[in-house]
C-alpha cells in the first residue's frame, strides 16, 4: 500500500484516544438502542450508500451484527475474528473478509500497527457490481443472501489474496477515492467494486465461506436472482419453473425466509433502481418509471413518496449532482 495513504489511515482517531484514556468502548458511536447491532445510520451520511472507516484499535470489539454489508481489508498487521461464535479467522495483511447482515462477529484487541479498513456498504451500492459480474456466482449469492433469514445465507467470505496484485490495487483505489474525496467517486467506486468482484470470482481456491446447503435456500436464492436480473419483468412464475415447484410454494418460502414477500422485495429493488437513475441520469421521470417496470405513474409516485418522504422530482433536485 502507498505509504502516504497508510500513514493517513494509521492516525489515532478521537475514538481511539478516548479508549486509551478510559479503557472503554463507547457503543453509542455504533447504535442508539441495540448495542449488539451496529447501525448504518450512525456511520453513513444521510443519502450515502458507502463509506470507509479505520477499524478501532486498542480494545476488543464485542459480539455484534450489522444492518449493512461490511468488507474488512487488512492494510498491515493482523486481527483475530470470531464469526457466528464458532469460525475463527486470523485476517492478515492484504486479506479481505466480507460479512453479511446476519453474521455475528467479534474481534480481538489490536495494536497500533494492526491497521484495517472497514468498508460500510448498503446493498443498493452493489447494483452496478452485480450487473458486471452477473447473478449466478458465489459473490452475488452472498449479497442476495443478506436479505434472507437465518439458515438461508452465505454469511461470510474470506479471501486470502495478499499476493494478488490486481486485487490489492483495486482495494487501494477504493480507499484512496474515499479518503481523498475524489470527484464522481460514487460512480467510480461502484465500478471499482465490480472490477474487484470480477477479480475475486477467479480466486475460488483462495476462498473460505460460511454456506448453507438446502432446497429452501436454492429457492430463496433463485427468487433474489430473478429480482436482481430481471426486476422490470420479474415474476414468481419464472422462479417456480426454474425450481420445479408451484408459485405459491416459492411465495411462502421467500416470506418465511426473509420476512418479506416476493412482491415487497421486487418493489424495493425497483425503487432503489429508480432512486439511482434519479441521482445519476437526466432521464425524464416518466421514462424512469417505465424502465424500472411500472406502468401506473400515480402508483409509482405514491409508493416512492411513501418510502422517501418526497416526490421523485423533489428527490432529484435534492440529491442529484
Amino acid at each position: 500500500m502507498n505509504q502516504l495513504l497508510l500513514k493517513q489511515l494509521s492516525k489515532i482517531t478521537d475514538e481511539e484516544k478516548n479508549i486509551l484514556n478510559s479503557g472503554r468502548l463507547d457503543m453509542s458511536v455504533y447504535s442508539d438502542n441495540m448495542p449488539s447491532l451496529v447501525d448504518s445510520r450512525k456511520l453513513l451520511e444521510a443519502g450515502k450508500l458507502f463509506t470507509i472507516r479505520p477499524n478501532t484499535r486498542f480494545i476488543a470489539f464485542p459480539k455484534h451484527s450489522h444492518n449493512y454489508v461490511e468488507i474488512i481489508y487488512m492494510c498491515s498487521g493482523q486481527q483475530r475474528h470470531i464469526i457466528n461464535g464458532t469460525s475463527e479467522i486470523i485476517l492478515k495483511k492484504g486479506e479481505i473478509l466480507l460479512l453479511n447482515q446476519h453474521a455475528s462477529h467479534q474481534t480481538d484487541i489490536t495494536g497500533i500497527d494492526d491497521i484495517a479498513i472497514n468498508l460500510i456498504v448498503l446493498p443498493q451500492f452493489f447494483d452496478t457490481a452485480i450487473e458486471m459480474i452477473g447473478s449466478d456466482n458465489k459473490i452475488s449469492q452472498f449479497l442476495f443472501s443478506g436479505l434472507a433469514g437465518k439458515g438461508y445465507e452465505i454469511n461470510y467470505m474470506h479471501f486470502d489474496v495478499a499476493d494478488v496484485l490486481p486485487v490489492q490495487n483495486l482495494m487501494e483505489n477504493l480507499i484512496w477515492s474515499v479518503v481523498n474525496r475524489q470527484p464522481n467517486r460514487r460512480n467510480i467506486n461502484q465500478i471499482t467494486m465490480g472490477l474487484l468482484f470480477l477479480q475475486l470470482l477467479g480466486l475460488s481456491d483462495r476462498l473460505v465461506t460460511g454456506e448453507p446447503d438446502s432446497a429452501a435456500n436454492t429457492i430463496v436464492m433463485s427468487a433474489m436472482t430473478e429480482i436482481e436480473q430481471n426486476y422490470a419483468r420479474a415474476s414468481l412464475n419464472n422462479v417456480a419453473k426454474r425450481c420445479s415447484v408451484s408459485a405459491a410454494y416459492v411465495s411462502s418460502t421467500v416470506k418465511e425466509a426473509t420476512g418479506k414477500t416476493f412482491k415487497e422485495h421486487l418493489m424495493e429493488k425497483r425503487l432503489s433502481k429508480a432512486e439511482t437513475l434519479l441521482k445519476t441520469t437526466s432521464l425524464p421521470v416518466g421514462d424512469i418509471i417505465i424502465t424500472v417496470g411500472y406502468e401506473n405513474t400515480s402508483y409509482f409516485y405514491r409508493i416512492f413518496t411513501a418510502k422517501y418522504g418526497m416526490s421523485p422530482k423533489t428527490y432529484r433536485k435534492q440529491y442529484s449532482g
